[in-house]
């Protein structure tokens, strides 16, 4: 009752949440690239952004020893979110107990969202903050039945955490909603209760996807890497279309070989120069698109000095 609140979907708990945390100007640490209602739910709240680089050299993780050396002035809230949507990035258990030392160091809230927790792949494991002793001093965290349940649109979660940060949210909620619908609840309470079998097969399913997707990519000359979670390939744009820019790039490909993929700057500054790829297509469709985007990008031929 204390430590536990259901959500409309993790966009409605989040940004909610945001508006109970924070006052006008108070600073929030948000990752760049990042799914962006992690970057909007601050911003409506009259917050202020302190972007963390990702980059691709550190695995898309934010180096938190380099974050401490700026904090100033110092944040109130930590946003994160592992499995990550849009890079696919993973951490091990070791990162979120840095993270949690972290945020007991310098008095920071940490919001984690967990929407990817189950759609992983290789034998990789999602751990959760909230297997760190402590965690419950510092942080939230979110759970959406959208992905591992297939429940895109039914608009249901939950978070758990501090029952401090869970009240504010639910104080909020009771002026701004009356909860999700009741036979919503109902069926989220069935998927919880089914078998785990059920959602090892979603990921599965993702995982033949993706991997049809980055062999076809890479057999073509579009160099990618293999995610370990998440529905996403996030692809840099291959050097020969650079200047095009993650936007014109993503046009490119759109109207000349009918394929629609994601610009990186859609997700931040740190974006461009990559492309999100979802895997929201059966492997018969997929395969399909890297034929098109063969035909159109040539990059074979590219990368032979051919062109």
């Amino acid at each position: 009752e204390t430590e536990v609140i259901s959500v409309i979907g993790t966009k409605e708990g989040i940004s909610h949440l945001m508006l109970a945390l924070l006052d006008e100007g108070d600073i929030a640490l948000v990752p760049d690239p990042s799914f962006p209602i992690h970057i909007y739910s601050v911003i409506i709240a009259g917050g202020s952004l302190m972007k963390i680089p990702l980059r691709e050299e550190n695995q898309f993780v934010p180096d938190l020893a380099e974050i401490a050396k700026e904090i100033v002035p110092k944040p109130k809230v930590l946003i994160l979110s592992f499995p990550h949507n849009p890079t696919g990035a993973v951490v091990d258990l070791g990162f979120f107990e840095e993270v949690v030392d972290f945020a007991r160091r310098n008095e920071i809230i940490v919001v984690h969202d967990l929407a990817y927790a189950d759609i992983v792949f290789d034998g990789y494991v999602a751990p959760s903050i909230m297997q760190v002793k402590g965690a419950k001093e510092v942080a939230i965290e979110f759970f959406s039945l959208s992905k591992s349940y297939n429940m895109a649109g039914w608009r249901c979660g939950f978070a758990v955490g501090n029952r401090d940060i869970i009240d504010a949210l639910a104080k909020i909620k009771g002026y701004y909603d009356y909860g999700i619908f009741t036979p919503i609840q109902v069926a989220a309470i069935v998927a919880l209760r089914s078998e785990p079998e059920v959602v090892r097969q979603t990921a599965m399913t993702y995982q033949r996807r993706r991997d049809v997707l980055v062999d076809g990519l890479n057999r073509i000359g579009w160099k990618v890497n293999r995610p370990k979670a998440t529905m996403f390939v996030w692809a840099p744009i291959p050097e020969p279309y650079r200047e095009l820019g993650s936007l014109g790039f993503s046009t490119m490909l759109l109207e000349e070989a009918n394929v629609c993929v994601s610009p990186g700057a859609g997700f931040g500054s740190n974006g461009e120069g990559y492309v999100r790829i979802a895997l929201v297509e059966n492997e018969h469709r997929i395969r399909q698109a890297i034929r098109q985007i063969k035909r159109v990008l040539r990059l074979d031929k590219v990368n032979a000095g051919k062109i």
